[in-house]
């Protein structure tokens, strides 16, 4: 089941690129780099959507900027999409678009609990897989660590009974690293979802390389932390030295760092904007910085 999902996916980014682009660059846009899933015959693209700011916002602009970007990602060669319950009308819209003919089987969608509580988790979780449409979705998560105790088991049940395909946490700040060693020491996720950039490195050496021995997927969220990195880079022109594994922006400046470690499955960017997922998607064609490269971008960032 899951091998026809794949190529069907991969059929309909195909289609979507052939239908949006008119360069050269097509056959490369539907080839975005796929990872493993560790232990499964499944494989990802390595660049999704955090989706969290656009599901939010369609209570004001409705979900017509949410539509595009994720025809954007897949056009791109692009699957996953992550997010987690707003409210009842935003979810219900998000589940629209994401039902869409075009989009129904092209996306890797998750959803995750934030509440505390057994009986609260579990009707957030039954609720978002009503309103996304998606039983089973493909993967249910506990953000960050809440009540993890309590939610753990219930996901371990939706898995079991078939109502999640996979399972796993959420961090996405270094105070909770402690707490997560501690779940990671008595539990298997499917994935562990985890903040990691060209700034943000403590997760680098921490978890990555331990998530890749013990197969455990590996999602990385706040790759420009939050929109903050391009603060701190608004005014700094981007290296020439970059042009050797054409980077092309400051977004793909830290992409491409991430993407060179092969620890992860895939990097989760956030936008409401097409064209900056679009540009975010290339960041994964064409040559990733080696180590020397990475050393340099590294002590380039520390300086500023």
């Amino acid at each position: 089941m899951d091998g026809i999902r794949i190529d069907r996916r991969q059929i309909l980014a195909l289609a979507g690129a052939l239908g949006v682009a008119g360069t050269s660059s097509v056959m490369a846009q539907a080839a975005m780099p796929r990872r493993p899933i560790p232990g499964t015959g499944e494989s990802l693209p390595v660049i999704g959507l955090g989706s969290s700011k656009v599901v939010q916002e369609i209570a004001v602009n409705g979900p017509a900027p949410l539509a595009a970007v994720l025809r954007e990602l897949v056009a791109n060669g692009g699957a996953v999409v992550d997010t987690w319950p707003r409210n009842a009308a935003s979810d219900a819209a998000f589940g629209e678009v994401i039902n869409a003919p075009d989009l129904r089987d092209a996306l890797f969608v998750t959803t995750k609990i934030d509440q505390t509580g057994r009986e609260a988790g579990i009707a957030q979780l039954e609720a978002a897989l009503e309103n996304y449409g998606r039983e089973p979705i493909d993967l249910a998560q506990i953000f960050s660590l809440t009540d993890v105790e309590t939610h753990w088991p219930t996901l371990r049940s939706f898995k079991d009974d078939g109502r999640a395909r996979y399972i796993g946490v959420t961090v996405a700040d270094a105070g909770l690293y402690d707490a997560l060693e501690a779940f990671l020491a008595r539990e298997t996720p499917d994935f562990v979802q985890i903040n990691y950039s060209i700034t943000e490195r403590e997760s680098e050496s921490r978890f990555l390389p331990m998530l890749a021995d013990r197969g455990i997927g590996v999602i990385i969220n706040r790759p420009f932390m939050n929109g903050t990195y391009f603060d701190r880079l608004e005014d700094e022109p981007l290296p020439a030295w970059t042009q050797a594994f054409d980077c092309a922006s400051w977004a793909q400046f830290s992409l491409k760092y991430i993407l060179a470690n092969p620890s992860l499955t895939c990097v989760l960017t956030e936008t409401s904007n097409p064209a900056h997922m679009r540009e975010n998607a290339q960041a994964a064609l064409g040559p990733l910085p080696d180590e020397a490269a990475r050393r340099r971008m590294r002590d380039f960032i520390d300086a500023l």
